[in-house]
Parts: structure tokens; sequence; C-alpha cells
């Protein structure tokens, strides 16, 4: 459970403000207009406060109740802009389009590669199958990770069969052009575990209980629960 005690605001109106600046395309001043509008009067500030706090804490719950994925895994790396400085955000997802994981890393390298492997496996078990581009980093890693752990992952290169992945990266990209630059690492980090999160939910991804179905807005307030 997300502690929201000794807040000024209801719980609900810091979820409506979290998930809205990771669902859609808007920036921090737009959504303090669209809350203003709710009869809900907080400054833009505030609610990078609100993303940066509790967007890492929804995901660590939508981590505990995520869906196991296939064991043939997509994977490649993008780029995000942090204070005029390119970042690297490495993805991977399964055969059927379904978020492996993702990890930010300031360098694009073998130890960054590695790190995203070393986090991937760990949170949703060992792939049978991995297709990569032509990165000679992802391949060392993930060549490396097989000698350390005595594992026999199949490494396939193939642009085409990486249209997957690179097609999902679009998804979670569209939301952060409004939003006008990040000002810190940290501050990326937070925001794309939200985005990630929304991403994933409605692709069906989080493991939920009840009929009919819930919306995927009801899924994310229900990580707060």
């Amino acid at each position: 459970m997300i502690g929201f005690k000794g807040r000024h605001f209801e719980k609900e109106i810091f979820l409506w403000g979290v998930r809205w600046y990771v669902a859609y395309p808007i920036s921090y001043r737009q959504l303090e207009e669209i809350m203003g509008e709710r009869g809900v009067i907080v400054d833009h500030s505030t609610l990078n406060r609100w993303v940066i706090k509790y967007a890492p804490e929804i995901e660590k719950q939508f981590r505990r109740q995520q869906r196991p994925v296939g064991r043939r895994w997509r994977m490649d790396e993008t780029y995000v802009r942090v204070k005029g400085e390119w970042k690297y955000l490495y993805r991977a997802v399964d055969h059927e389009g379904q978020t492996s994981d993702f990890l930010l890393t300031p360098h694009r390298d073998k130890a960054a590669a590695a790190a995203f492997w070393h986090r991937a496996i760990r949170s949703q078990g060992l792939p049978e199958k991995i297709t990569i581009g032509q990165s000679g980093s992802n391949t060392a890693a993930i060549r490396h990770y097989n000698r350390t752990h005595k594992t026999a992952i199949v490494i396939r290169q193939s642009k085409y069969l990486n249209n997957v992945v690179e097609q999902d990266h679009r998804a979670v990209k569209r939301i952060t052009p409004p939003m006008l630059g990040f000002k810190s690492f940290w501050a990326v980090c937070c925001t794309r575990a939200g985005i990630e999160v929304m991403h994933a939910i409605r692709k069906g991804q989080l493991r939920i209980s009840g009929d009919p179905p819930q919306t995927p807005a009801e899924q994310f307030y229900e990580l707060a629960a």
C-alpha cells in the first residue's frame, strides 16, 4: 500500500494527477489547468513532485502483480534527452509485444546492457531466445551472462524481427514531447516508470480479478489501494 496519510489532498486527487500525466501527452502546466477545471488548485511544480514521488511506488506495486511474459524476447534501446544530453532507454518485449522490462541508463555500452539483462531476468525469469539489432555491446552482455551463469540464451540478430519492439518504443515515446524536456536523470527515471506501467496496463499485463474487467484507469488506481 502506498502511503497518502497527512497529505493536503485525498488519495484520489494525487492519483488523478499522476495518471493523467503519464497516460497522455501533456505538460505540467496543461495538467495544472485540467486539475483547476475540476476544482483542484495545485501548482505545476507540485504536480511534478507528485509524479516523482508516486510513479516509482506504483511501478513497484505493478511489478508484484505483472503477468508472466513469453520466453522469446525482442530487445532494443532508444534515446531520451535530459538537460540537452542523450540518455539511453533499454527496453524488451516478448514476441507478442508484452513488456518484459525497461531501464534508463546514462551510457550505451556493455555495462549498461548487462545491468538491463540482470534486471530483466531477475524480474521475468530466463528467456529462451533474444532478438537484438547489430549492437555489439548487447551481444557481448548476453554472451557474458551465458558464460557467467552457465545459461544457453540463444542470440538472434535481426533488424526486421525487432520491428515489434521498435513499434512499442513509439507508443511510450509519443507521451514525452509535450513534457518540454527533463531537468534531471532521476526525474526522467520516475516519469518513465509511470509511462511504462500505464502502457503495460493498457496491453493487459496486470493480473486482475473481478467481473467485468476493470478499465486501465481503474487498474492503475487499484495499484495504490
